[in-house]
């Protein structure tokens, strides 16, 4: 044992040494044919470090001494290269050849690329492919999103929930694209985690400011992901491993003019879960295992491809498959406990498949010229089945036979009471998409730009859904033959109108629905974008049309077209200026529109007369201030006018639910972002994000039914959201002690969220059971909407511990983590309000952690090899 000890140490040892021998050497990346510099170029070290180039095109990479490596540059609209770092030389320099798609285009220097990823203030803010690497690559499922949820404006959603609100929005108001083609469902297990997987992805962009007319069906934010692309001179292959899943990513080149990328990513629970079933038979600790029918799963792939036909006129093309699902049996009982006897049977199955191919062709008819051309179409299915079969008995308390008001109702009482409280569901979503897309931007000289386009969109929504449960409601909120049938049974028992105030109403109701509707989504704009010499001043005055028809059987809607312009102003106060680079100041302002899910899926039973788009306006002031070091502080204010917002209240009674959708919801939002970032370094890089967010909402009917499937019960007043938090700060740091070694370190603050206020103990009340003619007995606890009630904050902390290498050539690198997730867990989580029996009226004292909290550490490990 000792010497297995010695070994180990040995080697960990020798690992770590050589890198502490590192040399600095200067590289210098330029254009290869105009040879001037090319700032913001990206250069990947052989250890997976990536650097960016200062406005010389000049950066400082760390190398080992003792033996050469190999390094990668790469720039938007430039073809990727290596370069070999010989022994004996302090200074290098490379040359990056235009992709044939932008050859001789000022486009690229003066302009940012259509559908690149990058960094603007009071518009975006972007992550790079080290970036995702780090903070992504994490936990039992790795995801894009976990990045994402660690930027400026985005809201604390805890684990499991890869919906957050973007600046106060609503979770499901954010778009998402994969390689320019929009995703309607970019979701594994319902939200839990997104389709983004870090080894698919090159970078993502979150626009959550006054983004470009180019891009709409968004009133919140929208999140473009770019996909690796492969490379056009090698092959090669990538093969990740982690606590969940297996990936692998092989790319081929196509005779130097392209290449074609296959990626893939499989969950491994499925022969983990039948193993455990196997030893369940022996060990009886384990047969908890047996409810899950179906492992949890997720499987998908990708497949990128592009090819440059000449140098005027390449392709591209993306596809993508995933498909994810669990199946769940659960029983228990029949058992007793205080006084209550009570039994379970719940199954749920859920699966979700979805996929899509695109295409894009660009081409050049003129060096200032770009047209790009884009057709994609996609399928999606969603399942999901849901049985719950519930039965409760029980005697009546002391408490309600003691209540002077219940008396009446004493003689007809039978004990004990047997109710069955079933509830089922089930819902089947398909949708088939067809988009496509002309974009045209012409280089006019000095600086000036301008840009057309348009775009179609058809979605084919097929739903239907199927819901039967109880309901419980106040007698005084019953419908009138509701009330009448109560009344008829109750009022010969002589009860009071008190008692008729008190009572609460049981009764089944059911709701089903069948939806074929076909939403048509057209849009073009017009965008003028100038930037003068030296990039001192910048403007961006753009204007989009949007227009909606939705036909459904026995009914259409077609909105008035809608007209979002958009301006923005970018300033270069000033640079090198004692210790600051670089003072840039941009204020924006700007109209969104998209259709609410709710209407897409409505119904002939929907009133939608004079329906129209949600909108936003969105203003936006901001400044960027570069520091020596790849230091940069960005700091935004905002402010958010949400209007024409669907929400959809539901009269329910016993006859069953009907939706009243209404489209006069708003929404006023203000806040301050903050970014303290520092870049690729030797030691240590990572940023520092503060969001201070007050988002407020009106629903006018939303008071009319107590229910909705969106939108809030406040009827005229103004309300936060129940996903609303004041405060959310994320420290994300790397710590590179030496080359081999990476210490990511991740911590957050974020502030509760709305919690009702409890005014008044547990108390029993009556219940009549509509249909059985019978009484049973509930307990409830009186609360109030309290906005300055919340829970208690949230303090998230993630480590992550890597091991990087590489061979001697350079040509292959590896990467080992172990990571630890939500690592305060058992010292501290956020505390709500605690839970009781609504039966026994027994309170639960350990139930008030806050609902978005894991009580426990969750540990995940990795291994990532690339060649």
């Amino acid at each position: 044992m000792k010497n297995s000890v010695t070994t180990l140490l040995s080697a960990v040892f020798l690992l770590t040494l050589t890198p502490l021998f590192a040399r600095d050497v200067e590289i210098i990346i330029e254009d290869m044919e105009l040879g001037i510099p090319l700032e913001g170029a990206l250069i990947r070290s052989w250890d997976g470090s990536e650097y960016i180039c200062d406005e010389d095109g000049k950066a400082v990479v760390s190398a080992p001494d003792g033996r050469p490596v190999t390094v990668q540059a790469g720039y938007p609209g430039y073809e990727s290269a290596r370069l070999a770092l010989a022994l004996g030389k302090s200074s290098f320099k490379l040359g990056l050849r235009l992709s044939g798609i932008m050859e001789a285009r000022e486009l690229v220097i003066e302009a940012s690329r259509p559908g690149s990823s990058e960094t603007r203030t009071g518009r975006s803010v972007a992550v790079t492919e080290q970036q995702i690497a780090q903070t992504g690559e994490i936990g039992i499922i790795e995801d894009v999103m976990t990045t994402i949820k660690l930027l400026p404006g985005v809201g604390y959603t805890g684990m499991f929930n890869a919906l957050p609100s973007i600046r106060g929005g609503e979770p499901g108001d954010m778009s998402a694209s994969l390689d320019g083609y929009y995703i309607s469902n970019p979701y594994h297990w319902g939200g839990g985690y997104s389709i983004f997987d870090p080894r698919m992805v090159q970078s993502a962009q979150l626009s959550h400011g006054v983004f470009s007319s180019r891009y709409g069906h968004t009133v919140s934010g929208l999140l473009e992901v770019s996909s690796k692309k492969p490379s056009s001179t090698e092959t090669e292959f990538e093969l990740g491993l982690n606590t969940s899943t297996a990936a692998a990513n092989l790319s081929l080149p196509l005779f130097g003019k392209g290449g074609i990328l296959f990626m893939g990513r499989v969950t491994y629970y499925d022969p983990l879960v039948a193993l455990a079933k196997q030893m369940a038979t022996v060990i009886p600790e384990l047969e908890v295992i047996n409810v899950v029918r179906v492992a949890p799963y997720i499987r998908s792939g990708a497949v990128v491809f592009n090819y440059r036909f000449f140098d005027d006129l390449e392709i591209q093309s993306t596809a993508f498959w995933g498909m994810d699902g669990i199946g769940v049996r659960y029983k228990n009982g029949p058992s007793t406990a205080d006084g209550l006897t009570s039994s379970t049977d719940m199954l749920f199955d859920y699966a979700n498949y979805q996929g899509f191919i695109t295409a894009g062709l660009s081409w050049n008819p003129r060096s200032d010229m770009l047209l790009k051309t884009t057709l994609g179409t996609g399928y999606h299915q969603s399942k999901a089945d849901g049985d719950i079969r519930n039965f409760v008995s029980k005697s009546f308390s002391d408490e309600f036979k003691n209540n002077p008001v219940n008396i009446p109702v004493l003689a007809v009482i039978d004990e004990p009471y047997e109710l069955n409280a079933d509830t089922i569901g089930e819902e089947e979503a398909v949708s088939i998409n067809v988009q496509g897309r002309v974009d045209f931007d012409w280089e006019l000289g000095d600086g000036l730009l301008a840009a057309y386009g348009v775009q179609e969109m058809f979605t084919n929504y097929n739903d239907t859904m199927k819901f039967q449960g109880r309901m419980e409601s106040f007698y005084n909120g019953l419908s009138a033959a509701d009330q009448q049938n109560v009344k008829e049974q109750l009022d010969p028992l002589g009860v009071s109108q008190s008692f008729y105030d008190q009572l609460i109403v049981n009764y089944l109701t059911t709701y089903s629905s069948t939806v074929d509707n076909k939403l048509f989504s057209t849009s073009a704009y017009t965008m003028v974008e100038y930037n003068s010499p030296g990039k001192r001043f910048g403007s961006e005055l753009g204007l989009r049309l949007d227009h909606f028809y939705l036909l459904g059987e026995g009914f259409s809607v077609s909105t008035t077209p809608v007209l979002n312009p958009r301006l923005n102003l970018d300033f270069n106060v000033f640079k090198n200026r004692g210790f600051v680079e670089s003072f840039d100041f941009s204020v924006g302002t700007g109209l969104f529109s998209s259709i609410n899910d709710m209407v897409a899926l409505a119904d002939e039973r929907y009133d939608l007369e004079g329906a129209k788009p949600g909108r936003s306006w969105t203003s936006v002031l901001g400044t960027n201030i570069a520091f020596p070091g790849g230091l940069s502080l960005n700091i935004e204010g905002y402010y958010k006018y949400i209007f024409d917002r669907a929400y959809v209240p539901i009269a329910v009674d016993s006859s069953g639910m009907q939706p009243m959708p209404y489209l006069d919801g708003e929404g006023r939002i203000w806040g301050i972002d903050l970014m303290l970032q520092k870049l690729q370094s030797r030691y240590w890089d990572g940023w520092l994000s503060y969001s201070f967010n007050w988002a407020k909402y009106r629903d006018p009917h939303g008071a009319d039914t107590g229910l909705s499937f969106s939108g809030g019960n406040r009827d005229d007043d103004w309300y936060f959201p129940s996903y609303h938090r004041f405060h959310n700060l994320n420290l994300v740091l790397n710590i590179k002690p030496i080359p081999r070694i990476n210490i990511y370190t991740r911590f957050g603050i974020a502030s509760g969220t709305q919690l009702a206020k409890i005014i008044g103990p547990i108390t029993s009340y009556p219940v009549y059971v509509l249909g059985e003619n019978m009484f049973i007995e509930k307990y409830q606890r009186a609360t109030v909407a309290d906005e300055n009630n919340r829970t208690t904050p949230s303090f998230p902390l993630d480590l992550k511990f890597s091991i990087l290498g590489d061979n001697e050539a350079g040509k292959s690198r590896y990467e080992v983590y172990v990571a630890l997730e939500n690592a305060l867990a058992l010292l501290y989580t956020a505390q709500g309000n605690t839970t009781f029996n609504t039966y026994t009226g027994k309170e639960d004292t350990g139930s008030d952690s806050a609902s978005y909290e894991l009580p426990i550490p969750i540990p995940s490990f990795g291994f990532k090899l690339n060649y």
